[in-house]
């Protein structure tokens, strides 16, 4: 079945970088857009940023432009979430997305997510 695995969550004083990766198995990985979400507990989960199935588009959301950057490898199907000058606002815990739609099919998938947590 269809796995995707988030890795490289942590603690990080604010100001700090981290980055994200999420490795995906038993899907054709380049056919997937691929987006990264996140869930404070008590918030609604929110959509960080996405990049198309050919890596040429991407997108995020305005809390996150231009600290953010989010890559993929379509040859190691996997996706990056480099996340620099973090913000006790940023601390969540990060959801890596699968999602390809071929109406009137929309194939999602979802990882397990991995703790973000900003503080000094």
């Amino acid at each position: 079945q269809v796995q995707l695995v988030e890795s490289g969550g942590g603690l990080v004083q604010p100001g700090g970088s981290l980055r994200l990766s999420c490795a995906a198995s038993k899907l054709t990985f380049s056919a997937y857009m691929m987006n990264w979400w996140r869930q404070d507990p008590g918030k609604e989960r929110e959509l960080v940023a996405t990049i198309s199935s050919d890596g040429q588009t991407t997108n995020y959301a305005d809390s996150v432009q231009g600290r953010f950057t989010i890559s993929r490898d379509n040859v190691k199907n996997t996706v990056t979430l480099q996340m620099n000058n973090l913000k006790a606002e940023d601390t969540a815990i990060y959801y890596c997305n699968a999602r390809r739609v071929i109406a009137p099919t929309d194939l999602t998938y979802w990882g397990q997510g991995t703790q973000v947590t900003v503080s000094s």
